[in-house]
């Protein structure tokens, strides 16, 4: 059984399709082999396992997603499974109510993320061992939602790409036992940026001042590695070590974390093949701070733009990802 599909129903968890969730986990982690990796993937906004449309088991969740979308990329498949080798691990596809305007879905997240947390503590009591973590976006939220009150060691590493949340939540996240244990890759993009924006604009942060993860932490921690993927420098440091990597399509991309080439290869390995890519060898050669927001839409030009048609312009590109996200 490569994937497993759960969902997070009214706050509780279910099965995707008939079935025990009890019996399919017992069934699930006894026949795996010692040291095999536990994945669970988080979706972000707009998706409802509860609506065929936008169901993300049928997307980028599946194994098999349906075609005729070209942001519908497998996941699974690019992170190893379900390809018919042995000892490949567990892969949990978490489906959560993710519809409606960005306010609903802010707070459905925060749900989800305790449905998530009663379902890694179930793994780390069947298989007294950690879970790993990729997601996107508002799928972040989730995840960093969960690890209160988890206890240490039941989170391994959590991918976040993309990630919609805040810095001032994230920091009291990382003194509780189960996030000091655990270690974190944010991936950002200045691609990013009017997403980031807009949720500022949108989401009262939790503190005044406060900025989106797309900024970065803001301060330096041993389990925590900024991975900015449209900086020169961070991209010359990854195709050194192997992971080849091209450069930006587009300015402004919501998408990109893991519509890039290449990109899985390298989440893959950061989750199966850890030891080769530890956090303090990476933070080492990587650029100390982030470029500033707004950079990446004039990669050609100044990095600091002041002129009034730039200012427009910055103001436009936060209006259509608002629009965008409120839909």
């Amino acid at each position: 059984m490569p994937l497993l599909k759960i969902n997070a129903d009214a706050g509780r968890l279910a099965l995707h399709g008939p079935g025990d969730l009890d019996a399919a986990l017992r069934a699930a982690t006894g026949a795996l082999p010692p040291g095999a990796p536990v994945v669970l993937m988080i979706h972000g906004f707009r998706f409802s396992p509860h609506d065929p449309r936008t169901d993300p088991h049928r997307h980028i969740l599946s194994l098999s997603p349906v075609p005729g979308c070209r942001k519908s990329v497998s996941w699974p498949r690019h992170l190893g499974f379900g390809r018919g080798a042995a000892g490949k691990g567990l892969c949990i596809a978490f489906g959560w109510p993710a519809r409606g305007a960005i306010w609903r879905a802010w707070r459905a997240a925060a749900g989800a993320g305790q449905a998530l947390a009663e379902l890694i503590a179930r793994l780390h009591r069947l298989r007294r061992g950690p879970a790993d973590l990729l997601c996107h976006s508002l799928g972040a939220r989730v995840a960093l939602s969960a690890l209160p009150g988890l206890p240490a060691g039941s989170v391994g590493r959590a991918v976040l790409m993309a990630a919609a949340d805040y810095r001032g939540h994230v920091h009291p996240v990382l003194d509780t036992p189960a996030g000091a244990a655990a270690e974190f890759v944010n991936v950002t993009s200045r691609e990013n940026d009017p997403f980031d924006a807009a949720l500022e604009w949108l989401i009262r942060p939790p503190r005044r001042g406060d900025r989106a993860l797309g900024c970065g932490l803001g301060t330096r921690r041993r389990n925590w590695l900024d991975l900015q993927l449209d900086c020169p420098q961070t991209l010359e440091v990854l195709n050194d070590l192997g992971y080849r990597i091209p450069a930006p399509a587009r300015r402004v991309c919501h998408w990109s974390a893991y519509l890039r080439p290449g990109l899985f290869r390298l989440y893959r390995d950061l989750i199966r093949e850890r030891d080769l890519l530890p956090l303090d060898r990476l933070g080492a050669l990587l650029p100390e701070r982030p470029a500033p927001r707004w950079s990446g839409l004039w990669r050609d030009g100044p990095a600091a733009p002041r002129s009034l048609l730039d200012r427009v312009a910055r103001a436009r590109a936060k209006h259509l990802a608002a629009r965008e996200l409120t839909a």
